[in-house]
């Protein structure tokens, strides 16, 4: 697919300049961790003058959470102690009013953040994968697509095993957990916990389709659900796109966690584990994340921030974010090593395109105004 509609230089810098701006080093309000707190939050409860009755409750809301994937059995793991890694997937099944013609639309996996948390170097690492980065679906182990597609794609054209095999493909990574959120719940969770307080970086409006506007003012806002669920799906006025919208997304589950731990929400208690448990899938177990909270929490204090870093391209008529190899080889490095893992040279359809391409001409380090062009070539026409 030959292109001469490329994005301009200007473009590309935006692009590149701002690429998930928000989880670089200093700025990341650890929302994972967050979002595992609250889920684990109620071992502590255990301990306090709700007692027994709190545990079982929890464990029967987030029974429902429960999901396994296929072959996995890494509870073992975390058992011995040893370091894991998690696939945090954030879904937003109303987008564009879709939900009101298909009652069973999944929706993209439009955040994606793949999370190590090691307790012998007491160290959690986070990296980010941009929604639009180019890469090859898969839909589990041993079934390849054969698509060239936006890794976002992955959850939809499979399950949550596709989006954590091809995200593994990608990045020559194993992944043990997946942690699905779906902000289609948004709404109901941020009530359930009597609202949640967020900084505004820039005044907006925005509604769902045939909704409402809701209103926002720079500064600090105190949000209902309503408000919540229209703050995080804003992206068009957003300067810096969907990188701009994942901050935001990351802001509104930071601040469920902080109104959540108060004290006002545990009268509330049932209906915020309701509210979890309609908003999100994951295959840890109740006892995995009890084990999670004990035994890992120490990695909690030392987190590094870092992202994929992707090269702004229109490839037909489709906008990608195109992962330099030494960039994808970088992130695999980094993350192998927060595993225990050995370095490996990442030899995937990815790095074939890329050698391919660079063989014609394209350059990841081009920042002129004459358009390149980015060739997905064919299994057959690849050459390693």
């Amino acid at each position: 697919m030959d292109n001469n509609n490329n994005f301009s230089r200007r473009g590309r810098k935006i692009s590149r300049n701002h690429a998930l701006e928000s989880v670089r080093e200093g700025k990341v309000k650890k929302p994972f961790l967050k979002l595992l707190g609250l889920v684990v939050l109620i071992a502590l409860f255990v301990t306090g003058s709700y007692g027994f009755r709190l545990y079982a409750q929890a464990q029967g809301s987030l029974a429902n959470t429960f999901k396994p994937l296929a072959g996995r059995q890494t509870s073992a793991k975390i058992n011995e102690g040893k370091p894991i890694s998690i696939l945090l997937l954030g879904v937003d099944t109303t987008d564009n009013g879709v939900r009101d013609t298909q009652s069973d639309y999944k929706g993209n996996s439009d955040t994606m953040i793949v999370v190590t948390v090691n307790p012998k170097t007491k160290k959690t690492t986070m990296v980010s994968v941009p929604r639009d980065t180019m890469t090859q679906i898969w839909k589990s182990e041993d079934h390849n697509t054969r698509k060239i597609q936006k890794i976002n794609s992955a959850y939809n054209i499979g399950t949550e095993e596709s989006a954590v095999v091809t995200t593994q493909k990608l990045l020559n990574v194993p992944i043990d957990y997946y942690v699905k959120v779906d902000f289609n719940s948004l709404e109901k969770i941020v009530n359930s916990v009597g609202g949640v307080d967020v900084n505004v970086p820039f005044s907006f409006s925005y509604g769902d389709v045939g909704q409402k506007e809701s209103h926002f003012k720079k500064g600090e806002m105190h949000l209902n659900g309503k408000q919540s669920l229209d703050y995080a799906r804003m992206r068009h006025e957003d300067p810096n796109g969907d990188y701009g919208r994942q901050q935001r997304q990351r802001q509104i589950i930071s601040a469920i966690i902080k109104s959540a731990a108060s004290a006002k929400t545990f009268t509330h208690f049932k209906d915020v584990l309701d509210s979890i448990s309609d908003s999100m899938t994951t295959n840890l177990s109740f006892n995995d994340m009890q084990s999670i909270f004990f035994n890992y929490r120490t990695a909690s204090k030392d987190i590094a921030s870092d992202h994929l870093q992707g090269y702004g391209q229109m490839v037909g008529e489709v906008s990608y974010e195109l992962a330099p190899t030494k960039e994808i080889q970088r992130v695999s490095n980094k993350l192998r090593k927060q595993l225990d893992l050995p370095q490996e040279t990442v030899n995937n359809e990815e790095t074939r395109l890329n050698k391919q391409n660079e063989k014609r001409g394209f350059s990841f380090d081009y920042d002129g105004d004459v358009p390149q062009t980015y060739k997905v070539f064919t299994r057959s026409q690849l050459s390693d």
